[in-house]
């Protein structure tokens, strides 16, 4: 009999933009830490949706509420009120340290909000007599999303380059160079634009350092800080958001993926000085922060408080990465492991063997990805257990094993790498 793949594969091929490199896999549902394909096959979901899923799969009060809110109602329009945006709002204020709240559909729409509040922002200071430019210094290494706004200030070519030109007054300052950053500062720049840790950039923490003097300098200015969070944000690294781990609190930041448990939505938290440049009309959404998303975002929020899930990533978290390193101590192909909480990487001498390492996973039923070409990645729902640590873990050293044994050559040319942190 023709598996339900087979005819949507065919179906996806003739309808479909050509966009996605799809693995040939059809999942139908899940439970927990696990996906389900359509033979019954469960799969350890290591990526969760690009670091979507939060609590998994069926997890209750996420399906406790969608029931609940889809009863009442799902949409209004920003035209009114509903119930909510300020609930939700209060939450991500009180969780950034922030002040106001701009409500999205995804990560690359709340950025382009944190940009337009940027310039918005440098406008209204010149017109009380400071001077600041429109130029924006964003990171190299970064990925900031796909929207025009978003893959200007993306620094990898491959994003950037088949939609040129893309939108002008962006210069990138090479990742944790202070020296570049104090360089290419000045006047000029309304914002600083920063990912706390790099996601798709390969897991790249901002050194203590570079952060510190972006602060310095944008406050001297009057410019902006804009911190993106959209993956490393909602309680991935430990924290709230990751720039908590410095104790330096940006003006403005962003944050998606995990917020609403897996449907879309986004937001842009910004400071009260920030917030002065946006009036009404200026900024808009139509299904940004409508009643179903809002619902389920704060019974995402109130479940991780409920069930202490900040403690429980940073003690899986710490786990998973001193396994990691234990796994380098023995395979060379391990140059490096970084992270924080359950925001990891492993990163190989070769993209040919991450490559493969992430096709023998899949063999194995894990899910993991990979990134910057040589990066395996691991983004997991926060509910992961010691005990599906101890299952990746064993798979990996198995595969590297496996691939030593056949071509010991390709795997011991970096064995004096350091394994940092």
């Amino acid at each position: 009999m023709e598996m339900k793949l087979d005819s949507i594969r065919a179906a996806e091929a003739t309808l479909l933009l050509s966009t996605y490199e799809r693995n040939p896999i059809l999942f139908v549902g899940g439970e927990g830490v696990h996906l389900v394909d359509e033979q019954g096959n469960k799969y350890l979901d290591l990526l969760s949706g690009i670091g979507v899923n939060a609590l998994g799969y069926g997890h209750p009060a996420i399906v406790n509420s969608l029931a609940e809110q889809s009863r009442k109602l799902i949409h209004t329009s920003n035209l009114y009120f509903h119930e909510g945006q300020a609930k939700l709002a209060l939450r991500l204020t009180e969780m950034t340290g922030l002040d106001r709240v701009f409500f999205a559909n995804s990560g690359t729409e709340a950025w382009e909000a944190a940009m337009k509040t940027a310039r918005a922002y440098a406008g209204l200071r010149s017109s009380e007599g400071h001077t600041l430019g429109t130029k924006f210094l964003a990171l190299e290494n970064s990925f900031h999303g796909r929207t025009f706004g978003s893959v200007s200030t993306t620094h990898k070519e491959k994003y950037r380059e088949p939609f040129a030109p893309v939108v002008p007054g962006v210069e990138f300052v090479r990742f944790n160079d202070v020296d570049d950053l104090q360089a290419k500062f000045s006047s000029d720049v309304c914002a600083v634009l920063v990912e706390v840790i790099q996601g798709e950039g390969g897991i790249r923490p901002i050194s203590p350092e570079f952060l510190a003097t972006a602060r310095k300098l944008t406050q001297e200015s009057g410019s902006l800080l804009v911190a993106d969070e959209i993956q490393s944000g909602m309680g991935r690294t430990g924290k709230w958001c990751a720039y908590q781990h410095y104790d330096i609190q940006p003006d403005i930041t962003t944050l998606a993926k995990p917020l609403a448990g897996g449907l879309p939505l986004g937001a842009m938290v910004c400071s009260e000085e920030a917030a002065r440049a946006i009036h009404a009309g200026m900024h808009g959404t139509t299904f940004g922060g409508g009643p179903l998303a809002c619902a389920v975002a704060i019974a995402v929020i109130d479940a991780m408080r409920q069930e202490d899930l900040l403690v429980h990533i940073n003690d899986v978290g710490g786990y998973f990465k001193e396994t990691l390193r234990a796994l380098a101590s023995r395979q060379a192909v391990i140059t490096d492991i970084r992270g924080m909480g359950l925001m990891l990487a492993a990163e190989l001498n070769s993209a040919d063997m991450a490559k493969l390492v992430v096709a023998k996973m899949l063999q194995r039923h894990i899910l993991i990805n990979r990134t910057s070409e040589t990066v395996l990645r691991f983004l997991p729902p926060y509910i992961l257990g010691r005990g599906d640590v101890d299952t990746t873990i064993a798979a990996l050293d198995e595969i590297l094993t496996e691939q030593k044994a056949t071509a010991p050559e390709a795997t011991s040319t970096m064995s004096s790498y350091q394994k940092r942190n």
